[in-house]
């Protein structure tokens, strides 16, 4: 009896390390297949090795450009834009944004056109008579007038020429005093632009607004006279 309980117990004692080795091979067997099985998994789910980000995002773009600060520099770029464009889709292009700048929309305006207080200072101008108005039909004939030898009218035309330009200069001068103290009250927080708003800036941008005849004017007058 004692030699077959020893027996019995040398069998499980044989069993549980034959068991204990086996068990690492498993394991290992087991992470094998499960890595093999990943692989075959992501090589039937994409077909190809994964692209280098590079390569993925393509050719990367430079910075950004800062936006144009002058007009010239804005349509510079509006041609280099444009120049895959047909004549006639360019032709149509600029029809359509002169004639948008002549309604007055804000996105076509030149920088000193923009803003509400610009709006205001030109609607002012277009509903007086203004004496710049008369320097240039007078300059035209003061040149006609050099032209005839007669030494009254080539001694008295430039003479009438000055006291114009004096006239203009000193109604400018008066109107951008006025416009000042009318933008101060109507627009007391501004209208979001930064351009000046003293009485010289504004009667600077009002002489060359009414130095232009009205038909010429752009954006066009708003306002009857």
């Amino acid at each position: 009896m004692n030699l077959l309980r020893r027996s019995a117990k040398t069998n499980d004692a044989d069993e549980g390390v034959s068991m204990s080795k086996g068990a690492p091979a498993q394991a290992g067997a087991a992470a094998a297949a499960a890595a093999a099985a990943t692989v075959a998994a992501k090589q039937v789910g994409k077909g190809r090795p994964t692209p280098k980000r590079s390569e993925a995002e393509g050719r990367r773009r430079g910075p950004v450009a800062p936006p144009p600060k002058t007009q010239r520099e804005a349509i510079k770029r509006s041609r280099a834009g444009t120049k895959s464009l047909s004549k006639d889709e360019r032709r149509a292009l600029s029809a359509e944004r002169r004639e948008k700048m002549a309604r007055g929309d804000q996105a076509f305006l030149m920088t000193r056109d923009k803003g509400d207080i610009r709006a205001f200072v030109r609607d002012q101008v277009d509903l007086r008579r203004n004496f710049a108005g008369l320097l240039m039909p007078m300059a035209i004939i003061s040149f006609i007038i050099l032209l005839i030898p007669n030494a009254y009218l080539q001694t008295f035309g430039p003479l009438v020429l000055l006291v114009l330009i004096l006239a203009a200069v000193a109604d400018t001068t008066v109107l951008g005093s006025r416009l000042a103290k009318q933008v101060r009250a109507e627009f007391p927080n501004g209208d979001g632009t930064t351009l000046s708003r003293t009485g010289r800036a504004l009667g600077f941008y009002a002489f060359n607004r009414a130095i232009m005849p009205r038909r010429w004017r752009v954006p066009k007058p708003r306002v009857k006279r």
